[in-house]
């Protein structure tokens, strides 16, 4: 499968360091305007299901984007392609040829890794598990979901793995290290109501397929795994609206 060159890192030269140094020592009066945008917090909201190629793609850029930018906030929110399980097994074979569109994403520069599906694991029944689970890590915390929201990613599309399935779900959960008395929290059912309360959400914003982004202060949503300088553009159009003046 297609794999994403490493990430080159930029320098700066002594004379742009040197440039800095400077900027900080002038009059407030005299900075440049963007160092105050800088500031502002950008908050973001996504919809994405766990089952979908290009949400993958998604989350890997908008993670990078927060890692370069601190400010920007990204409030992951549940959408259900397969929102209730098949009244049948879903056929393996069919769904190992299914994979094979994944190396369309998989082509792609700035996403994550996708493997055609290999072994007799899967397919996935359906949608809300992977929800609750990732539902339950948030419970424990921020930082507990940030890092199951990836695995469970890496999981299924890196490793193949059936992450519709209890035992791999619980596998996850204590391979990261999360308390384990709080993984009973995804049979809640105030977590599938919120699961289910955020899908209808985004079909009313007009959501018709993910990964989906919006701004938290207003409801357009903009569907499709877009390419990393649209992201950054788009948040620097958000700071630049929320410095006008008047902005709330």
């Amino acid at each position: 499968m297609p794999t994403l060159p490493a990430r080159q890192e930029v320098t700066a030269s002594h004379e742009s360091v040197t440039h800095r140094q400077d900027a900080r020592s002038e009059p407030a009066g005299r900075r440049n305007p963007c160092d105050s945008l800088r500031r502002v917090p950008v908050r973001l909201v996504a919809y994405s299901d766990y089952l979908c190629p290009w949400c993958y793609n998604a989350s890997v850029r908008l993670e990078r984007l927060a890692e370069e930018q601190p400010d920007v906030q990204v409030d992951w929110r549940s959408y259900l392609l397969r929102p209730r399980p098949p009244s049948a097994p879903r056929d393996l074979e069919a769904f190992r040829t299914y994979t094979e569109s994944w190396r369309r994403p998989a082509a792609e520069e700035d996403g994550g890794r996708f493997r055609v599906w290999q072994g007799d694991e899967g397919p996935p029944s359906h949608s809300v598990p992977a929800h609750l689970v990732a539902k339950a890590a948030a419970a424990v915390g921020p930082e507990a979901f940030r890092r199951m929201h990836a695995r469970l990613l890496r999981a299924y599309f890196e490793e193949n793995r059936d992450i519709s399935a209890d035992a791999t779900l619980r596998a996850l959960w204590d391979e990261l290290g999360l308390p384990p008395e709080a993984f009973a929290r995804r049979e809640d059912p105030a977590l599938l109501r919120a699961v289910l309360a955020e899908h209808e959400e985004a079909l009313r914003f007009g959501a018709t397929g993910v990964p989906a982004l919006r701004a938290a202060d207003n409801d357009t949503v903009v569907t499709g795994a877009l390419p990393m300088a649209t992201y950054r553009r788009f948040a620097e159009r958000l700071r630049a609206r929320a410095a006008e003046p008047g902005a709330a």
